[in-house]
């Protein structure tokens, strides 16, 4: 086997930005000792019939994938210039989606742990190539493109549509928030930032529901001393009827020209109307507020129902996100 074989550039992925070869994968093997590359390679070659590249360290590896990118690298930890655990933390940082696969030597299982711990998709030893390489590149591999095709997938995403009924649990919240930050982001709505920001917006309003709708704790109660009595009714009517059996529901609808959440409890509602403007300065260092200034501010609409116990939150799409569509 010659020392490189030369890579075909393929088609750059519309979505991913990834060289999509239109034939067999691409591996670049990365080890300083000649002799063990030419063994790896040997296997690949054999076994899987894929294009191979070589590099003598992870300086020359990081070269290589700037020219020509693989579709997974398979690399020695121990080496001069930059070894492994260093080629990982700069791929993790330049190229996140290169699955990366460590040949690990007898004595170096602690540094193999902490390769994984910081990126690496897995490792074989080298005693064990012969048996296990091919599995494992394999399985790597069919992983790798089960993603790429997830990517790509989304570029066709069209709209999102659930409902939820969460029980009074704070660790559900951050989770369906977390969940509608990830739609938001599918569908290339806004930025990072601004989902940061609708993220904060739908946790103050299902926390709203939460506490002040289905367990009817008074938000006066919150300035009261260090909150403590707040948190302690809180968690007492959490358990007991009819506070425990109260549901927050959350519809969401995402396209891609708007994104609308609908919030409801099931508690007694309230009078809009009645609740002091929050974006009046004098009412800004208020806690009762808080909540109700960021959802008003990070949100492009924001309705109440005539009972009071449900809340309707609109987004519409960055300029920037929308000509891109």
């Amino acid at each position: 086997m010659s020392g490189s074989v030369s890579l075909s550039s393929g088609t750059p992925d519309p979505v991913t930005g990834c060289t999509r070869s239109p034939e067999e994968p691409t591996v670049l093997v990365v080890d300083d000792s000649a002799l063990d590359r030419h063994k790896a390679g040997s296997i690949i070659g054999r076994n899987l019939g894929w294009k191979i590249t070589f590099a003598a360290n992870g300086r020359l590896a990081l070269e290589a994938i700037h020219q020509a990118r693989p579709s997974l690298v398979l690399t020695d930890l121990q080496m001069p210039e930059m070894d492994g655990l260093e080629l990982i933390e700069a791929l993790r940082d330049r190229y996140p989606g290169l699955p990366v696969v460590l040949m690990s030597a007898h004595g170096s299982e602690e540094i193999t742990l902490q390769a994984l711990r910081r990126g690496a998709a897995s490792y074989v030893p080298k005693r064990c190539l012969a048996q296990d390489l091919t599995e494992i590149l394999q399985q790597v591999q069919a992983a790798a493109e089960a993603e790429q095709q997830q990517q790509r997938l989304l570029a066709y995403l069209q709209e999102v549509e659930c409902s939820f009924a969460l029980a009074n649990d704070p660790v559900l919240i951050r989770a369906l928030v977390a969940r509608l930050q990830k739609d938001l982001s599918d569908l290339k709505l806004c930025d990072e930032g601004r989902r940061l920001r609708a993220g904060i917006a739908l946790e103050e309003a299902m926390t709203n529901a939460m506490f002040h709708g289905n367990l009817e704790v008074a938000s006066e109660l919150r300035q009261q001393g260090d909150g403590r009595a707040y948190r302690q009714l809180a968690d007492e009517r959490r358990v007991r009827p009819p506070y425990r059996d109260r549901r927050i529901y959350v519809q969401a609808c995402l396209s891609g020209s708007r994104a609308v959440f609908v919030i409801r409890d099931e508690g007694p509602g309230f009078d809009p109307a009645a609740v002091p403007d929050p974006l009046f300065p004098e009412n800004m260092e208020k806690a009762s507020g808080r909540g109700l200034l960021l959802i008003r501010t990070f949100m492009d609409e924001v309705s109440f129902n005539a009972a009071g116990n449900q809340i309707t939150l609109v987004l519409r799409p960055d300029q920037s996100s929308e000509s891109g569509r």
